[in-house]
């Protein structure tokens, strides 16, 4: 066992719990078919019901004809989301990545992140990426081996990676080699350094642990082990990949202490 693999264990361990071996670890991946599975192997748990938002993008009304009274301050909302999808979003979470797929079932995105100050009901824009998601898109009811990313409004706990965390990041980091990523991906595109940087999404996975913890509290048939990974220049199994270097801004500015969380789905979800 490598000192980066006994390093991780005890930092899983002071989490509260022994994930996994570097032995085990390895054979996840491999089990995972980021080969050609690109993570639908995992335990993510869904976290779609996260509270509710005072931030629904609604009008400001104002007198009793119900017009919007001239000068009054209009929420910005997080854009191309349905109501439903922002009443999902918890009201202490100060941090959103957005993923916005360019149709139900494409699998071409953009993520941008979102934040909000304490208090406040606006969402600024941050830094955007180019995405890949799911082969075939989108769906709100998945299936393993679907290709397609789920739809919903998650939590993000975890992170990990081949490569050591970059300075600042402040979600717990998973450095090991068992998130080396071999073979092809769905378009025969080479799979390497996919996993070099990864934030679990919390899909049908238990929070708190490493994103190589293969647990699904919602049984096998919903697939798993969707992360936010550096794109491979081709679709995925379902997860959702960004260049490395947005990556890497992510885990510098994702702080745990602001709920950060997920909204993922095509245009207008």
């Amino acid at each position: 066992m490598s000192k980066h693999a006994s390093r991780n264990r005890t930092r899983i361990t002071r989490r509260g719990r022994l994930v996994y071996t570097a032995a085990a670890g390895a054979a996840i991946v491999v089990a995972a078919g980021w080969a050609y599975a690109s993570h639908d192997g995992a335990r993510p748990q869904l976290s779609a019901q996260l509270g509710t938002d005072a931030n629904k993008g609604a009008a400001v009304h104002g007198g009793p004809s119900g017009r919007t009274d001239r000068g009054a301050h209009r929420p910005q909302a997080l854009p191309d989301v349905s109501d439903a999808t922002r009443a999902a979003v918890p009201a202490d979470s100060r941090q959103v990545v957005l993923v916005t797929g360019e149709s139900a079932h494409s699998s071409h995105a953009t993520v941008t992140l979102y934040t909000r100050a304490e208090g406040s009901q606006d969402w600024e824009p941050g830094p955007s990426w180019p995405a890949r998601n799911g082969a075939k898109g989108w769906s709100e009811a998945r299936d393993y081996g679907g290709l397609q990313s789920p739809v919903g409004v998650f939590s993000l706990t975890d992170a990990g990676g081949l490569l050591p965390e970059p300075p600042g990041t402040r979600l717990p980091y998973d450095r090991s080699d068992a998130f080396t990523a071999t073979g092809r991906g769905v378009e025969g595109e080479s799979l390497a350094g996919s996993f070099d940087y990864v934030v679990a999404i919390n899909f049908n996975r238990a929070t708190g642990a490493s994103p190589l913890d293969p647990t699904k509290p919602e049984g096998e048939a919903k697939g798993g082990n969707i992360w936010l990974h550096v794109d491979h220049d081709g679709p995925s199994q379902g997860c959702v990949g960004i260049p490395a270097a947005g990556m890497k801004t992510l885990l510098q500015t994702l702080d745990p202490s602001q709920h950060p969380v997920i909204v993922m789905g095509p245009a207008g979800h």
